[in-house]
């Protein structure tokens, strides 16, 4: 089912906020955060965010990471992002259940090992990993202990372990390898079984696999770059995927929508950041 008929030129950063019942979307590319019906817009590329409260997201853009509330449509600084360097922007993030914020940079295009994944918690962003050239599939096991997320160039999927305040510990592991595939893998994110579940772009799927990387099963959508998924509804078995326009010359009619199909799966409530 698409939700939204708005095509995307870079749909990211899906969202479903647990205490206001509402989903949200980016579309990176054109500077806006959506929910149905309504978007705002903002003066930078923005791609990602985590709820602080009903009517509070933590957002993160080209340069910054700021409070935005969607009542009032106040922004309020919270550290820079990146912010001295002009190749780079945000990209793929998600919070994680300590409550710490994951945001992946990248190049604007997508220039090599231009990017960096970071943590903010409670107070303090620090760099976790760099030399990444395009940041995607950052998600967490529901226990707390495990992030993941990917270098789409590389194709690989990579697990680490957290220790009990959510810093990683420890050499990250292979989890998938889909190096030697022409589609690529994307955003992601883990149900309430710990199965991960990749968008992966050019291919018109969501991926689902199991912690050891045992694939599942496949659920398609009708766009060819799909981008990021995530678990929504009030029973949290509803997948929402957003897509891309970016790169086409002759998008389909469905390129770039946002979609929602119901599923037999539970997926996790979106952790909350704790600024």
């Amino acid at each position: 089912m698409i939700i939204d008929d708005t095509p995307c030129a870079l749909g990211e950063g899906p969202i479903w906020h647990p205490e206001c019942q509402q989903f949200f979307w980016f579309d990176i590319l054109n500077k806006r955060l959506h929910t149905v019906g309504k978007y705002w817009e903002f003066d930078e590329y923005v791609s990602a965010a985590g709820w602080v409260d009903k009517d509070t997201f933590l957002i993160a853009s080209a340069t910054q990471l700021f409070t935005f509330d969607v009542e009032t449509e106040e922004e309020t600084y919270v550290c820079g992002l990146e912010s001295d360097n002009a190749v780079t922007r945000s990209n793929d993030g998600r919070a994680d259940p300590q409550g710490g914020f994951w945001i992946g940079t990248m190049g604007f295009n997508a220039e090599e090992k231009a990017g960096a994944i970071y943590r903010y918690y409670r107070g303090e962003l620090r760099r976790l990993f760099d030399n990444v050239t395009i940041t995607n599939a950052i998600c967490f096991a529901p226990c707390g202990a495990i992030a993941y997320y990917t270098d789409t160039i590389v194709g690989k999927l990579m697990a680490t372990d957290l220790d009990a305040d959510g810093w990683p510990t420890g050499k990250p592991r292979l989890i998938v390898d889909l190096s030697d595939e022409d589609f690529g893998i994307d955003g992601a994110v883990v149900d309430a079984d710990g199965n991960i579940w990749n968008a992966q772009w050019g291919a018109s799927r969501v991926a689902q696999y199991a912690p050891d990387g045992t694939f599942l099963q496949a659920v398609t959508f009708p766009a060819s770059q799909t981008s990021c998924p995530a678990f929504g509804g009030a029973d949290l078995k509803t997948l929402y995927c957003t897509s891309a326009t970016e790169g086409m010359t002759s998008p389909a009619i469905d390129d770039g929508k946002t979609f929602a199909v119901p599923t037999t799966t539970t997926g996790q409530a979106e952790h909350r950041v704790i600024l």
